[in-house]
């Protein structure tokens, strides 16, 4: 495959970023590979608008990106020529956001806690310190993972069949929940594939037609994202099998996991060199 029209959509957490670690170390030349390229990789993720703009930094990203699994898309000025359809200017970025705010669902999640008392917690509820110690991150970055501007991560402790239970009754409530690495999101009608579809629709009308997405991700929250794109690549996990894809003829699974499976893949699927 040539590198030429392609842009890949990356879930963070297990894909690019190790689950454990959060390194990306493993795809640091494949990253400098695709910039070199030309090729926008674009974060497609369950964090927040705030943690995107630390983690974008970090890595050396600079162009849109996706937060709280398909919410909205924030794109730079300048990205494109022309103004993207239907967004509002929020801090530098052209915004396109999807659902309702992060206040709906918070009161979906407390009527649910009458029934299901005792077996859940979630972000809103939480302390830094719990939030740290649910996810391993250092207290800054747990700050900017509390930020929550269009759902709310449910850390689910109760029995898998009441977790199922629980789901169902979010369903029944107008909630979609998506099951992440480690949370249950509760949120809106989005998710990473229709955020996909919309920015590829947007990136055709501003001439850039023609051109293959390919996503990656290692999750539940990822399917969406994967079924949408031209090619679908799954990563391996240490802790949970494939995603199931349906509905799709190119799919490819790492051998490796994290960012070791995303720069194998990518290296292969764009004959890169580094």
């Amino acid at each position: 495959m040539t590198t030429a029209n392609t842009v890949i959509f990356s879930d963070m957490d297990g894909t690019l970023l190790d689950h454990h670690t959060y390194s990306f170390e493993a795809a640091r030349p494949t990253l400098k590979a695709l910039a070199d390229a030309s090729i926008p990789v674009i974060p497609t993720t369950s964090k927040t608008y705030a943690e995107m703009l630390v983690l974008r930094k970090t890595i050396g990203l600079d162009g849109p990106f996706i937060v709280e699994n398909g919410a909205a898309v924030y794109i730079p000025h300048g990205f494109f020529e022309q103004k993207p359809a239907g967004t509002i200017w929020q801090d530098g970025f052209w915004c396109k956001s999807f659902i309702s705010s992060k206040s709906h669902w918070l009161q979906l999640i407390e009527r649910a806690g009458q029934q299901f008392a005792g077996q859940f917690d979630h972000f809103s509820n939480m302390s830094i310190a719990d939030i740290q110690a649910a996810t391993g991150l250092d207290e800054a970055a747990a700050g900017r993972a509390a930020q929550r501007q269009f759902g709310e991560p449910v850390l689910w402790k109760g029995s898998e069949k009441d977790k199922q239970a629980f789901i169902s009754s979010m369903r029944e409530r107008g909630a979609f929940p998506l099951e992440g690495g480690r949370f249950i999101h509760i949120s809106g009608d989005a998710n990473k594939g229709a955020a996909l579809r919309w920015f590829m629709e947007e990136y055709a009308r501003q001439g850039h037609e023609q051109t293959i997405s390919i996503a990656l991700g290692d999750g539940k929250n990822d399917i969406a994202m994967l079924e949408a794109a031209d090619i679908a690549v799954r990563i391996a996990s240490d802790n949970h099998p494939p995603p199931q894809i349906n509905k799709h003829d190119r799919v490819y699974t790492s051998t490796l996991t994290g960012p070791k499976g995303w720069a194998e893949m990518l290296t292969q699927l764009l004959t890169l060199t580094h």
